[in-house]
């Protein structure tokens, strides 16, 4: 017999081990407990299925646990949790939430891919009827049905980060009148203040109310919350309210176990993604990882690097010793039309670190201007100041902002230069780029400025310019 080896979770990460760990052992026992009713769902997607975007509930699902189970040999049981691990016994007891029997399992190697929870505010009336979350398929459900059988004109979504930004975009598309209130003085925070402004700006031309450096303080309402009161006073009316704040890692199991935690409060993890338990591994929004640049600590939720570290994983409990080398923290978002994307660092990250950096900017159409359909987009381009190497980009437009940033976000991982960058021979016909793409473009005009071939007037010195008396 293989190794018995139980999964906690079974989403992102944890579907991703159970599959890959079974391509490499066909031996191996792979049990996964989840405590919901649905594996490996698409939650990237949630906002759209509340959108009607995506209209068939069923097209969440990527796999069902009948299918992966046969697909793979899988133990998969759902609506189980786990409620407690016995590390010096390699053991753990799980609760049927069906009939709330508990029972033990003993394991070769665990690992916990819990995920992370939603940030609830402490104010009066977060727990009014028509106060919503969004993690799981259960969530979206409700607040479907809530529109659906309501009569829902007018919702407030709290936070302006991804999640609060597609659920604002996707109630909107609904017919519902949207304020977004963000408690910082921008949304996407990952973006830098110039390259956020032009995102404010969009969405207040979109009919979408935007509200910046306030927050609620309170919920007013009998059994729903019909009014958002703010910290400045402002009384905002709502018939429905999406708290999009952000999450925490989901670390009480980990904790409870005595296994160490972070400076970030995620589980602490090793390159090889083993916890301070030898047999325990841990993957997803519940781990802290290193910022693949810099080598800080940082939690990082995003799918993408959830599911390589489920991967890693598996091959390392499989014998082969593989290493994670943390995340850059590249990212998308759509909000209608617009498109907004960053990779590496922006100059918040920089200032923090003390880095020596340069910065570009340039406005290229995302195709030949002669073809038809060309829009523009802006590109921000962050690299140091001796030798060029790219340390972060964000871009926001229109069309072809995803494909830019995949290059640069594949820039920063090799370790390349902006004068690579001007090397690179990307794919050119007018329906798709120019001939010189935007990539190409950006490293031109900041290896020009490496170089000191040109002297440049950043936005932020211009009024202190001109009061000192220079000429635009």
């Amino acid at each position: 017999m293989g190794k018995k080896v139980i999964i906690v979770g079974g989403v992102a990460a944890g579907a991703t081990t159970a599959a890959r760990l079974r391509r490499l052992d066909e031996t191996a026992e792979i049990i996964m407990i989840e405590r919901g009713e649905d594996i490996s769902f698409a939650n990237c997607g949630l906002p759209y299925y509340v959108g009607d975007v995506i209209q068939n509930r069923n097209h969440l699902l990527v796999q069902t646990p009948q299918g992966m189970s046969r697909r793979f040999n899988l133990d998969i049981r759902t609506r189980q949790e786990v409620v407690r691990i016995i590390p010096a016994e390699k053991a753990i007891e799980v609760q049927n939430l069906q009939d709330q029997t508990v029972y033990r399992e003993n394991y070769d190697y665990l690992v916990l891919c819990p995920g992370a929870k939603p940030i609830v505010p402490d104010f009066p009336g977060v727990d009014k009827r028509n106060v919503f979350t969004v993690r799981n398929i259960p969530d979206t459900d409700y607040i479907r049905h809530y529109i659906d059988v309501g009569e829902v004109k007018k919702a407030v979504v709290v936070g302006g980060g991804f999640i609060g930004l597609e659920m604002a975009e996707m109630l909107h598309h609904r017919g519902i009148a949207v304020t977004i209130v963000e408690a910082g003085p921008q949304v996407m925070n990952a973006l830098d203040t110039e390259m956020a402004a032009i995102v404010h700006n969009y969405i207040k031309s979109q009919g979408i109310n935007l509200v910046l450096n306030d927050r609620p303080q309170a919920l007013q309402g009998d059994t729903n919350a019909d009014k958002v009161i703010l910290s400045s006073g402002q009384e905002i009316a709502a018939d429905l309210v999406i708290l999009g704040i952000g999450v925490r890692p989901e670390v009480w199991l980990a904790e409870q176990a005595g296994l160490v935690l972070g400076s970030t409060g995620g589980i602490l993890v090793d390159e090889s993604l083993k916890t301070s338990d030898p047999y325990i591994y841990a993957a997803g929004d519940a781990v802290q990882i290193k910022d693949y640049q810099s080598g800080q600590d940082a939690l990082v939720p995003l799918a993408g690097p959830a599911n390589r570290q489920g991967w890693i994983i598996a091959n390392n409990i499989a014998g082969r010793a593989l290493k994670y080398p943390g995340s850059q923290g590249t990212g998308i978002v759509k909000f209608k039309d617009l498109t907004v994307a960053m990779t590496g660092k922006n100059e918040k990250h920089l200032q923090r670190m003390g880095w020596d950096y340069m910065v570009c900017h340039i406005h290229p159409n995302s195709h030949a201007t002669y073809y038809p359909g060309a829009t523009q987009m802006t590109l921000k381009l962050l690299f140091t100041p001796g030798d060029g190497q790219v340390l972060g980009a964000q871009i926001v437009g229109y069309d072809g902002v995803d494909k830019r940033i995949d290059v640069l976000a594949t820039a920063i991982h090799a370790g390349l230069s902006v004068f690579d960058l001007q090397e690179l021979e990307l794919a050119y016909a007018p329906p798709f780029s120019s001939a010189k793409d935007p990539v190409n473009m950006a490293a031109y005009v900041a290896g020009n400025m490496v170089r000191g071939d040109v002297e440049v007037v950043y936005w932020q010195q211009v009024e202190n310019l001109v009061n000192n008396g220079a000429f635009l």
